[in-house]
């Protein structure tokens, strides 16, 4: 009821101005955008949750994702940790990696997208 009380006052005035309706291909970029903003929280949970996991064995990891690559197999084949340990963290890096491929696959689509949309490369 309240939706449609609203919608009466917004036809009714003069100067109202209405948002235009997106194309497909315009809600298809926002989804591609929405998707790669949610692989980007659960690759950043994941980094995360690795370094939580190894600070209970007292090994710290500096935060970024690029921290975690370069030192994570170092540690997986140097340190004392338990196998099972060892075993857990190759899973959770072989997400994480996953989760980075996703995001740049998504990237090299918008990317695409932009260099075949002319108002898009208008506006950059």
């Amino acid at each position: 009821m309240a939706d449609a009380e609203a919608i009466c006052e917004a036809v009714s005035r003069p100067n109202m101005r209405f948002v235009p309706i997106k194309t497909d291909e315009q809600q298809a970029v926002l989804s591609l955008h929405r998707v790669r903003q949610s692989f980007i929280k659960v690759r950043t949970a994941q980094a995360n949750q690795i370094r939580e996991l190894l600070s209970e064995f007292g090994i710290i990891i500096a935060q970024a994702i690029a921290n975690i690559a370069r030192r994570l197999p170092e540690i997986m084949e140097k340190s004392d940790l338990p196998a099972s340990f060892r075993d857990l963290l190759q899973r959770l890096y072989d997400h994480l990696k996953d989760m980075d491929k996703q995001v740049d696959e998504m990237d090299d689509k918008i990317q695409q997208w932009h260099r075949s949309a002319e108002m898009s490369r208008k506006l950059a």
